[in-house]
């Protein structure tokens, strides 16, 4: 029975991994379909390059701003905004949430105001962060802190309003007070709930420091994106485009795996 129980494990295993590899295949596959459809329907004329571009053009792009060092003096902006707008707002954002679990009172007063800021299209904020902050960097880190610490706060009181009510009360029952509750249960109970914010917030914190990018920028990627928009060069903002998703994707691997090596523990 031991035997067979094994080897029926070992093929679960085999399936799994065989099913991963799949997958993996079939992401790849489908990228090189859709690029391959793409620079066919530009050389055959189904579609007109100059407003949609082309992989060919969009290489040729990239290569100049590489040749040139453009496109690291603009990565380098973009991606030191984007981690500073992340880590303030998350941070925050965590502080926030730890005060309003701490205190029912102000939760029950101030959050109707996150939500109703929450819904509040960021973007509208933007000529009075510049007259705040200023016309550099520092209204650019202020727009990603703004979107990314709204949805950490809510995100993360959640998931401590959410947390095991009956240990709570057990740990209560044992004389512990609210702090030492925080620690020992509500916090390590949380650890899945702030590596989920942190995924969202990279999606969050280069939106805000793209569309602060927008408004008030003389270098990033989004300042490029907005320059070829100006003057025609659509090679240009589509470049931009996909060297933006690159960069937001391998912060978000960075995040899984770090989320990977901290959940082991809990």
């Amino acid at each position: 029975m031991k035997n067979t129980f094994s080897r029926q494990h070992l093929l679960f295993l085999r399936a799994q991994r065989i099913r991963k590899v799949l997958v993996h295949v079939a992401q790849v596959g489908v990228l090189i379909l859709l690029v391959g459809l793409w620079e066919l329907s530009a050389k055959l004329g189904w579609i007109d390059s100059f407003i949609t571009s082309c992989p060919s053009r969009i290489w040729n792009t990239l290569v100049e701003l590489i040749s040139n060092g453009t496109l690291w003096q603009h990565i380098w902006a973009s991606t030191w905004e984007t981690l500073a707008g992340f880590a303030i707002g998350t941070a925050l954002g965590y502080a926030v949430a730890v005060v309003l679990w701490w205190n029912a009172f102000l939760k029950d007063v101030f959050e109707p105001y996150i939500v109703v800021l929450n819904s509040l299209p960021k973007i509208a904020l933007g000529p009075i962060i510049i007259i705040w902050a200023g016309t550099g960097k520092a209204s650019i880190i202020t727009m990603a802190v703004l979107i990314s610490v709204v949805i950490t706060t809510i995100t993360v009181l959640n998931g401590f309003l959410a947390t095991d009510k009956e240990k709570a009360l057990l740990l209560r029952s044992m004389g512990a007070n609210r702090a030492q509750i925080f620690v020992k249960l509500v916090a390590p109970a949380n650890v899945p709930t702030l590596m989920a914010t942190l995924k969202i917030n990279v999606g969050m914190a280069w939106i805000g420091s793209i569309m602060g990018e927008y408004l008030v920028s003389k270098e990033g990627l989004g300042y490029l994106i907005v320059y070829g928009k100006q003057v025609f060069k659509l090679d240009l903002v589509m470049t931009c485009t996909i060297v933006l998703c690159a960069l937001a994707g391998l912060m978000y691997a960075i995040v899984a795996l770090l989320e990977k090596a901290v959940t082991r523990k809990y």
